[in-house]
């Protein structure tokens, strides 16, 4: 678990790299298809990229909160759920206890967020409440902590505002550059009209490289956070019947948001389960999950 830990810190600032390389990689672009010069486009997207991850590592726990729509309950508000997050957590060993939100949907879902276990918080829709059992909601809450334990809400947070950067900064490239060439000696040569071409390949591939990074950090974290949930509550079968109620309600959040989709239990949209669907979704599909923990069930 500590080796999974440190792995998650270290991807971290890869990610952070990654983007900030990205973001640069579009300045230098944009300086090719619009002439302005190169040096002012880099340093100019290197400040943008370098506050924008600083933003996200500090503030991304609120902003996916808020756009959730989440409010915060107490023990003296929502004892239930309180007191079955405390608990998990005293069997973790986790201090302390994150704070606890509730979205108002009907529909089963919950995601973590947070820069650390200092700093987290775990929320968790009113369907999930009034539709799974106690030991579902175990197996459901589990995961979001081992989410927090695992220091995967800080990787995953931080994904949200610097793939919300690389859109933002494309759609500013794609209407900001119009009417901007070379100079004449470039033009002359041919060399401005491949220079223009790179850059624009580079601002259209951008978004797309960056939602690969999403799908591909998401994906692999929840087959983890199943196992770990299901070590927590040492009843895999919990998290699997939660899972399959998902499944089969099949009902998408009415306040989903495509930019905080990878952090949910599951994916908030729902969308059909086909084989190209579930290759670009942020989450595995939902029989291999359960079958995943149905394993581990029978492996006891």
């Amino acid at each position: 678990m500590y080796t999974q830990i440190d792995a998650n810190k270290r991807r971290t600032t890869v990610l952070i790299t990654i983007f900030i390389a990205l973001i640069v990689a579009m300045g230098y672009a944009y300086s090719l298809y619009s002439g302005i010069d190169p040096f002012v486009a880099m340093t100019a997207a290197l400040i943008f990229s370098t506050v924008m991850a600083l933003f996200s590592y500090y503030t991304g726990d609120k902003i996916a909160l808020a756009t959730a729509g989440a409010q915060e309950i107490t023990k003296k508000t929502n004892l239930y759920l309180y007191n079955i997050v405390e608990n998990l957590c005293i069997t973790a060993g986790m201090k302390p206890t994150p704070r606890v939100y509730i979205i108002d949907d009907p529909a089963i879902n919950a995601f973590a967020t947070g820069r650390d276990p200092e700093h987290a918080s775990i929320a968790v829709t009113t369907g999930a409440l009034s539709k799974l059992e106690n030991e579902e909601l175990e197996g459901v809450l589990a995961h979001e902590l081992s989410h927090i334990k695992n220091y995967d809400i800080r990787l995953m947070t931080i994904v949200i505002v610097l793939c919300g950067a690389i859109m933002l900064i494309t759609h500013m490239l794609q209407f900001g550059g119009a009417g901007r060439s070379r100079s004449n000696d470039d033009e002359k040569s041919g060399l401005g009209s491949v220079l223009a071409i790179l850059g624009i390949v580079v601002i259209i591939l951008s978004p797309i490289i960056a939602e690969l990074i999403k799908l591909a950090i998401s994906r692999r974290r929840e087959f983890l956070a199943d196992a770990s949930g299901a070590l927590l509550t040492r009843y895999p079968e919990g998290l699997a019947r939660a899972l399959e109620k998902i499944r089969d309600t099949n009902q998408p959040m009415s306040s989903a948001n495509q930019a905080t989709a990878h952090l949910y239990l599951d994916n908030p949209f729902r969308a059909a389960g086909s084989k190209i669907s579930n290759l670009f979704s942020t989450h595995p599909p939902l029989d291999e999950r359960i079958k995943a923990l149905r394993n581990m069930g029978q492996a006891k």
